[in-house]
């Protein structure tokens, strides 16, 4: 599968560039990658509970892998 990703559409900008998915979530894991959202749930116009969710997803360095002696 792959995706088009528009770099830009001002003067002068890059032409938009065919990636595949396996190499867009690479990049966006390289980086990280944060999903947040709230959860509600109301009965009769009632929050009886309301859930923040917030992730961080991103690689682990080999540096911080390593065993330390």
């Amino acid at each position: 599968m792959t995706v088009t990703v528009d770099t830009g559409s001002g003067p002068g900008s890059v032409p938009a560039e065919r990636v595949a998915l396996v190499d867009l979530l690479d990049r966006l894991l390289a980086g990280g990658v944060v999903i947040a959202g709230d959860v509600v749930i109301t009965i009769a116009d009632v929050d009886l509970v309301h859930v923040s969710l917030r992730a961080l997803i991103t690689t682990v360095r080999e540096e911080l892998t390593k065993e330390v002696p």
